[in-house]
């Protein structure tokens, strides 16, 4: 980063000197800069925008234009499911090995909780199918107020994430 410090500052008193003796031709006008200062002066303009209609804000409706959407409505997001959890020394923690069993808080009654990042979405039971684990979804945890208090109190209930 220092090299292009000093590049830069080398290029800017290469113009300067080249402005000095080219009489200041094609150069913009210096307010009281010396030579010796290197800092570049810059122009602004006052920039004008065009009205917009309040029906053109935010851009089409998905309605108006359904294959725009498609590619997101495609995308796989990675979802985590929470059955439980504990916590213990490190010197407990390192002395764990095969056949050691981890205690979890939840009871086996209790829903596992889904999340999408760091958001509850979704309660469920752990099934079983083909021989793989699953979740049977119990309950969404939508949008409302009542929700985001559910959430609030689960998530600080387990710190899960």
């Amino acid at each position: 980063m220092a090299k292009t410090a000093k590049v830069t500052e080398e290029k800017a008193q290469e113009a300067l000197r080249e402005a000095s003796t080219t009489g200041g031709q094609n150069q913009p006008p210096q307010d009281d800069a010396s030579p010796s200062d290197s800092k570049k002066q810059v122009s602004a303009q006052q920039v004008e925008f065009p009205e917009v209609a309040p029906d053109q804000v935010g851009g089409a409706k998905a309605a108006d234009s359904p294959g725009k959407l498609d590619i997101i409505l495609d995308m796989n997001v990675p979802i985590t499911v929470a059955i439980g959890r504990t916590e213990m020394p490190v010197r407990q923690l390192l002395q764990l090995g095969p056949g050691s069993v981890l205690k979890l808080d939840k009871s086996i009654d209790a829903p596992a909780d889904l999340f999408l990042k760091d958001s509850l979405f979704a309660e469920g039971d752990v099934v079983v199918v083909d021989e793989r684990f699953a979740v049977r979804i119990k309950q969404i945890i939508g949008g409302g107020d009542g929700a985001q208090e559910q959430k609030s109190k689960r998530s600080q209930e387990h710190n899960y994430l």
